[in-house]
């Protein structure tokens, strides 16, 4: 019988946070819309394919790389902004699941739209990251892993800043405590929810150039939405450091879980195995570990 080896549990251990960080960047695209609001916005997972489908066609023919990026940048805030307009700003208190149902369709329209465009072959996008293996005091991390968590972490730490010391931040604050005390006190929801569909749009961006460097860039991208459901259920829906956190627990149970006991169930449980994690919790604590606690008085 061989021994515990250590090291090799903390690379996977390793690899399954920095894995986490990717998810935790398409929840918070999630967050920030359903923190303002309340819609849970399946399109998301489309988003971020237009944007990864945007950048690389643009790169293929003969654009400069910097410019794919700054043009892909404002077709997404272009994206984002008419989405609100047009899509949501018509349903405003309606009920939840007519919301969720006209993201749902969004998501439809915008591959198609996407495959219009664009096509449907794969690409591969190289952002110039060597994937080679970095050793740290024993440890092989992936570098591109590395640099993933590295943008991810400073998008995370910028929106941190925009949220709690920015005037919009406040704004955005207000209008997620109460909507109609933030219309009461001056503030226009309208240009607010435009503002926050456009940081959503940003994030659809890095997180489509992350994982489309990763995966390629195909159509099945834009399921890479259902990684962040579990991260949402166990961080909470309303909570970007949920968000986080909820990234990291998944990272790194279901990598672990997919080692050590993988054999158990016959291999390929990394799959459906943050997905069993989310429903014990919502068994457990529905809200999530920094969700906001509904409480409905009869």
């Amino acid at each position: 019988m061989t021994g515990f080896d250590f090291t090799f549990f903390l690379e996977v251990l390793v690899g399954g946070l920095l894995s986490g960080v990717m998810y935790s960047l398409v929840a918070i695209g999630f967050v920030l819309i359903y923190k303002t609001s309340g819609v849970l916005n399946f399109a998301q997972g489309a988003m971020l394919l237009f944007a990864a489908l945007t950048f690389v066609s643009l790169v293929e023919r003969g654009v400069p790389f910097a410019l794919a990026l700054a043009i892909t940048f404002l077709v997404m805030v272009l994206l984002g902004i008419t989405i609100e307009r047009t899509v949501l700003r018509p349903l405003v208190n309606k009920p939840p699941i007519t919301l969720f149902m006209a993201t749902l369709g969004l998501s439809y329209i915008i591959e198609g739209a996407a495959q219009l465009i664009w096509g449907t072959q794969v690409h591969g996008l190289d952002l110039g990251i060597d994937d080679t293996p970095l050793e740290i005091s024993g440890i092989l991390i992936s570098k591109f892993d590395l640099f993933a968590a590295a943008v991810a972490a400073t998008m995370v730490a910028v929106l941190t800043v925009l949220f709690r010391w920015t005037r919009v931040g406040l704004a955005f604050r207000a209008v997620a405590d109460d909507q109609f005390a933030a219309l009461a006190v001056g503030l226009r929801l309208p240009r607010i929810w435009a503002t926050v569909w456009t940081a959503a749009g940003l994030i659809a961006l890095v997180a489509g150039l992350l994982w489309g460097a990763r995966l390629g860039v195909q159509f099945s991208l834009s399921l890479v939405v259902l990684k962040a459901l579990p991260v949402l259920v166990l961080g909470g829906f309303d909570s970007i450091l949920g968000a986080i956190v909820g990234g990291l627990l998944i990272g790194a149970s279901e990598k672990l879980a997919e080692v050590y006991l993988g054999d158990v169930f016959g291999g390929g449980i990394e799959s459906w195995f943050a997905y069993a994690i989310a429903l014990a919790f919502l068994l457990i604590r529905p809200a999530g570990l920094f969700g906001q606690k509904l409480v409905e008085r009869a």
